[in-house]
């Protein structure tokens, strides 16, 4: 995958698509294979151990961000929020990552995957179902949506994400700590 780039916006010339970077941390998609996209580049950053909050309107991007991401770690789907579950676990294994020409694996060759809706539910909830259990773990990687409702137990490490509607099929896709 090849990137041009300057001031205003990186070009992912094998699938034609632009995500225009208003700044280091924000971009605006227009569309949600644009969306799924930013999903699919942060997965190739992940090497496990990593929490991830997302946090926004309903239909704001989240579960299509989310499914980018998982399509991209190689998970069997479908994937879907886990509105009613609260907590959906993926396994991954053997999974490469492509940086640059280069081959990377993560040091487990078996991980999961935790993606989980915390909406309809509270801290308490959430640890009751083991979040620290494999939250933060080496073999895990954790996705909440609606994160800003469990914030007692997100650590200061946590990737958060904040998706906003700019119009019908324009997003503003924000990456930030606490």
């Amino acid at each position: 995958m090849n990137f041009i780039k300057n001031d205003k916006c990186f070009t992912l010339s094998l699938f034609h698509l632009k995500l225009f970077n208003m700044n280091k941390n924000t971009f605006v998609t227009t569309s949600s294979v644009q969306t799924k996209k930013l999903g699919s580049l942060l997965a190739e950053e992940l090497r496990g151990s990593e929490i991830i909050c997302l946090s926004g309107d309903l239909g704001a991007g989240k579960t299509t961000f989310t499914q980018g991401l998982l399509k991209r770690l190689k998970s069997k789907g479908p994937f879907t929020s886990p509105t009613f579950n609260i907590v959906k676990e993926y396994e991954v294994k053997n999974r490469n990552v492509h940086k640059k020409n280069t081959k990377y694996k993560i040091r487990d060759t078996r991980y999961k995957i935790y993606h989980i809706d915390a909406y309809r539910v509270n801290s308490k909830d959430i640890l009751e179902l083991g979040f620290k259990d494999f939250a933060g773990k080496s073999n895990s990687i954790v996705i909440i949506e609606w994160a800003e409702r469990i914030k007692k137990l997100i650590p200061s490490s946590a990737l958060w994400i904040k998706f906003q509607w700019l119009s019908e099929k324009e997003r503003k896709i924000t990456l930030g700590k606490k």
